[in-house]
């Protein structure tokens, strides 16, 4: 469990997401929730022991969006247990994500596969059942860093078709390759995410006209306890395709850092001759980025900007939870 995040129900406005971690044990799955969302880092995690049947934490993201996460125990018991005739249903039923965690390492591929299926399958019959059902489904390929770089792509690929060839016609399946060390498990879960928040075109558009007033050449908004990116916009291409997700790794450890030393993070400031870069907690559920390519525009006018444009994302953030 995770009682950082835990969240007792209270009769505020929430908007609740159910979302289910799949897999079989000793996947990973529990190791990548506690570090997305429990702020362990990836070593800390060896501790963790197996999930026994379903636990479930409800964690708040930006304010009044709750996931409640159903994580469920891989053991070989528990996995036949999900798909006994009412407990089915009770596990599918009104579910917004799935994901499916695979390891790349297992040596019963095939299991797993099987148990792929199964979950896919009950994913279909709920979404027949429920003609308005829109549950999306991510499939991670875990534990990545334990394959040699240049066999990465191959083995990501490999398996994806394989798991494709399991998937019911009508499921729609995003795959992502993670390894909890390094910024590609924020990559998949800040995707995920991005595609529960009610009102992210609003997000994004808001995002966007902020950008182009202030002329910056890169703006990020960040979830505050996770540090996951929520949006992003940037008036150039980058070189790197992960750039933004290992800011945002790079920053949760700073962040944590700051917090064993007893200091509380609130901003950072970085120059060169080249740009200025501008990383501020902004609203009470989020934290901005701001890269600015003109060295000449004072530290003062891009701070005043950012405090001026607080007020529309938190007026944002709560019409999403008057809906």
């Amino acid at each position: 469990m995770l009682p950082t995040t835990e969240l007792r129900r209270s009769r505020s406005a929430n908007i609740r997401k159910k979302v289910l971690l799949m897999g079989k044990s000793g996947a990973g799955k529990t190791s990548m929730k506690s570090i997305i969302f429990a702020n362990f880092i990836a070593r800390d995690t060896r501790k963790l022991g197996p999930t026994n049947e379903i636990e479930h934490a409800f964690v708040r993201f930006l304010g009044n969006l709750v996931l409640h996460l159903w994580d469920c125990g891989g053991e070989q018991a528990y996995r036949e247990s999900y798909f006994i005739p009412g407990q089915k249903d009770i596990i599918f039923r009104d579910l917004e994500v799935i994901i499916y965690v695979f390891d790349v390492e297992s040596r019963e591929q095939d299991l797993d596969l099987l148990y792929y299926q199964k979950c896919m399958e009950a994913v279909k019959d709920e979404k027949d059942s429920q003609q308005n059902s829109t549950a999306k489904v991510f499939c991670l390929i875990h534990k990545m860093d334990l394959i040699a770089e240049q066999n990465r792509k191959f083995k990501f690929e490999s398996l994806k078709r394989q798991a494709l060839s399991k998937t019911p016609d009508g499921i729609d399946v995003s795959f992502f390759q993670t390894s909890i060390w390094d910024e590609t498990l924020y990559e998949a879960w800040s995707s995920l995410v991005h595609q529960l928040i009610p009102n992210i075109e609003a997000v994004e558009a808001a995002l966007h006209n902020f950008a182009e007033l202030i002329e910056a050449e890169e703006v990020i908004l960040f979830e505050k306890a996770t540090f996951l990116v929520i949006s992003k916009w940037e008036r150039g291409g980058q070189k790197d395709e992960h750039r933004f997700e290992k800011i945002s790794n790079i920053i949760k450890h700073f962040k944590l850092s700051c917090t064993k030393l007893a200091d509380n993070f609130s901003s950072i400031e970085v120059r060169n001759s080249s740009f200025a870069a501008f990383i501020e907690q902004f609203t009470s559920n989020t934290y901005i980025m701001v890269v600015i390519k003109d060295t000449t525009i004072s530290s003062t006018a891009v701070l005043m900007n950012i405090r001026n444009a607080k007020g529309v994302f938190e007026k944002i953030e709560s019409n999403a939870g008057a809906k």
